[in-house]
């Protein structure tokens, strides 16, 4: 059936092919004037001004911030990473290493580092003193500080209230 169709539609091409010839006149197709062309404007994307980057952190924020992640590591006298873990100093020397402040080994060098800070006017990463600048914590604001406290406990964050304000021996700003 398919043959036949396709054979008819080929006799009426030729038939159609046969009846138009070159004596005969060209078709014209009539014109239609429109006027001047009209100018369209192409619609303009938006404006879209690129995000303005953030402000960048300030240092003692900063050395929080990567104190935080230190959390639960476990105190060992005279440790200084967190695969050995830490001893107060050392991990205040540690953390600050991380942010790019090279700090003296020790709490009694550290307490000797930096500027005399008052403690109504602590900032997060200022650096606190205890028992004679014989323990060094992080301030991270809100009365509180993180550390590595003593043996059997782990880098934590602790009140500067009750116990520890007893022993405030004063506080010093390594960073700015």
């Amino acid at each position: 059936m398919l043959r036949l169709t396709t054979l008819i539609l080929l006799l009426c091409a030729l038939a159609f092919a046969s009846v138009a010839s070159a004596d005969d006149p060209p078709v014209t197709v009539p014109t239609v004037d429109y006027g001047p062309p009209v100018l369209v404007p192409s619609p303009v994307p938006p404006l879209v001004l690129p995000k303005p980057a953030p402000a960048p952190l300030p240092l003692g924020t900063r050395a929080v911030k990567y104190a935080r992640h230190l959390l639960g590591i476990p105190y060992r006298y005279g440790g200084n990473t967190p695969a050995s873990g830490f001893d107060c100093s050392g991990f205040v020397r540690y953390v600050y290493e991380h942010v790019g402040v090279a700090l003296p080994r020790d709490s009694y060098a550290q307490f000797d580092t930096g500027h005399r800070i008052a403690r109504g006017a602590l900032k997060p990463g200022d650096l606190v003193f205890f028992n004679g600048a014989g323990h060094v914590g992080i301030y991270v604001g809100k009365d509180e500080f993180i550390h590595a406290p003593h043996t059997g406990t782990v880098v934590q964050i602790s009140s500067l209230d009750g116990w520890y304000a007893r022993g405030f021996d004063g506080a010093r700003r390594v960073a700015s």
